[in-house]
């Protein structure tokens, strides 16, 4: 599949972010897409074909390969990669929402369009637990499909139609596992970031508001 759309979508959400959401697309696009696309992508390419069980025992291999590996690596990832990059369209339907509005109007009716602030700040902050919620869930669905982070040389299989406990082995463990370990912690700086950016947000809306209070009173 073509990676275009969220590239575009990416870049499109820069234009609206602060600095620790510029710094949480740049992460993303450098360190997920990228790698996703050069790298890790080519390294689970043939998972299947390189998966060997010591038996010819017709259907077992497929059983096996199925069992330890329930869903591919590589479209869970790339579902997570769409996953959490998606909320980020709800502060662009806001802004194009707001420009919309303007137009219909015919007056200027904010301040500038893709500004954080009033409706467009909850819009936002919505996306960041979006975004943050869906890193979890993925990251609980990696450990609990594939026990744990690890990528093992060798598992032992005794699922029907095999006769008994067979040895199968995936290649390139190693590999893998670097490369998951990678994609794990980026994911994990990525939540860090989201919260960090949340954070932010609502200390500088809660001091916004609290001045704007303070100034009200002694008026």
């Amino acid at each position: 599949m073509s990676w275009g759309f969220l590239r575009d979508l990416l870049s499109g959400v820069n234009n609206y972010s602060t600095g620790i959401g510029r710094i949480w697309v740049a992460v993303v696009f450098i360190f997920r897409l990228l790698v996703y696309i050069v790298v890790a992508e080519n390294i689970w390419k043939y998972e299947q074909d390189e998966f060997e069980c010591n038996i010819k025992q017709p259907g077992c291999e497929n059983v096996c390969f199925d069992h330890f590996f329930p869903i591919s690596h590589i479209r869970l990832w790339a579902l997570q990669l769409i996953m959490v990059s998606t909320p980020s369209l709800l502060v662009v339907f806001h802004v194009a929402y707001r420009e919309n509005r303007e137009k219909h109007h015919n007056q200027k009716l904010y301040r500038s369009p893709g500004q954080i602030d009033s409706g467009l700040l909850c819009t936002y902050l919505i996306s960041l637990i979006l975004k943050t919620g869906f890193e979890i869930v993925f990251l609980f669905l990696f450990y609990k499909l594939y026990n744990g982070f690890k990528v093992p040389r060798l598992v032992k299989c005794d699922v029907r139609p095999c006769p008994n406990t067979v040895d199968c082995y995936i290649s390139k463990a190693t590999e893998k596992m670097i490369f998951l370990y990678f994609l794990v912690a980026t994911s994990c700086l990525c939540i860090v970031l989201n919260l960090s950016e949340l954070s932010y947000l609502l200390f500088k809306y809660s001091i916004k508001c609290y001045l704007k209070r303070y100034v009200e009173k002694h008026q």
